[in-house]
Order: structure tokens, then C-alpha cells, then sequence
């Protein structure tokens, strides 16, 4: 009989253990979740503003997301990538080309306003002093105009060709996902 109470004493001691190692991994995963969207949600809001943090922290994240594939599967339950989805990168793509074509289209209106300014000035310069000057101010002004826009249409294909490479990545990596998932394997994103 003490045989048997001991028995039964060992058996509620290990589903009760069981019990708890269950309750513990499941509040790992919670503060895992949680930890993830103080992390990466504000930056989601913040990569439609400014592209260039969705190129710094994409890397990250998808580190992150091999550290912690169950947590990050929890956030992803309505189909879309946590916290980078490809509606957002595309977004962020086409909100940046948007940008660069009115910051194009507002310096070539700059330009000509102020070549405008200049060449009315050479036009009405008496003397060769006087319209070498104007001839000068307008050199000085092309070249910085030239500057200018290399500088930024640099800053505009460096910033497109991440944003690209990102959708082609995410699309890799969900592929992968979807074939590791549906050969059997449990683990997401290798």
C-alpha cells in the first residue's frame, strides 16, 4: 500500500512539474512576443518616414526571427511578416520614389528660377566685367545644381536598390519557410 500511495505521490509531483514547465514556457514565449513588439513596432512606423531605418534594422530582424521562430510565428497569425511585411517594404519603395521625383521636379523649378534671375542679369550687364561676373555666378550655380542632384540621385539608387533587394529576400525567405513547413520540419526561417 505504501508502494502505491508512493507511486501516486510521483505521479502528482510529475504532472505538476509537467504542469509548470508548460506555464513557464508559456510565459517565456508571452515576454519573448512582447519583447519583439516594443522592439520592432515602433520601427515599422517609423520605416514608412525614413527608409533608411528599414535597411538598418531588416538584418535584425530577420536574425531575430531565427532566435525565436515560435514567437515570431505568434505575430504572424493574419498572414503577414512581423514586423516588415512586403506591403510595407513596397510602400516604403514606392513613397520613396514619390519623394525623389518632387525632390527632382522642385530643384529643376529652383534651378531655372534662379538661372532665370542670372541670365536676366547677363542680359542687362553693361560691360565685360559685369557679364563675366553673371557668366561666372551661372557656371557656379550649373555645378552645383550638377553636385547636388548626383549626391541625391546617389542617395536615391542606393536607398531603392536595398529597398528591392528586400522584397526579393522576404520572398526567398518565406519560400523557404513554406517548403521547410511542408516537408515536415518545425523550424522556421533557417
Amino acid at each position: 500500500m505504501t508502494g502505491v500511495a508512493l507511486g501516486l505521490l510521483v505521479l502528482v509531483f510529475a504532472v505538476v512539474g509537467a504542469l509548470i514547465v508548460r506555464a513557464l514556457g508559456a510565459i517565456r514565449r508571452d515576454r519573448q512576443i512582447q519583447a519583439l513588439v516594443e522592439t520592432f513596432g515602433p520601427l515599422a512606423a517609423q520605416a514608412r518616414e525614413h527608409p533608411r531605418r528599414l535597411l538598418a534594422w531588416h538584418p535584425m530582424a530577420e536574425r531575430t526571427r531565427r532566435l525565436f521562430p515560435e514567437a515570431f510565428q505568434a505575430l504572424e497569425t493574419t498572414g503577414e511578416r512581423f514586423p516588415f511585411s512586403d506591403q510595407l517594404i513596397e510602400s516604403v519603395e514606392a513613397n520613396w520614389t514619390a519623394e525623389w521625383l518632387e525632390w527632382e521636379r522642385n530643384n529643376d523649378t529652383e534651378y531655372r528660377e534662379q538661372s532665370a534671375v542670372i541670365e536676366a542679369a547677363l542680359d542687362t550687364a553693361e560691360g565685360s566685367e559685369a557679364q563675366v561676373a553673371a557668366r561666372a555666378r551661372l557656371d557656379t550655380l550649373e555645378r552645383d545644381r550638377l553636385e547636388r542632384y548626383q549626391r541625391r540621385y546617389q542617395e536615391y539608387v542606393e536607398v531603392s536598390r536595398g529597398l528591392a533587394s528586400l522584397t526579393g529576400t522576404t520572398a526567398a525567405v518565406q519560400a523557404t519557410e513554406r517548403q521547410s513547413t511542408s516537408g515536415g520540419s518545425s523550424s522556421v526561417g533557417a
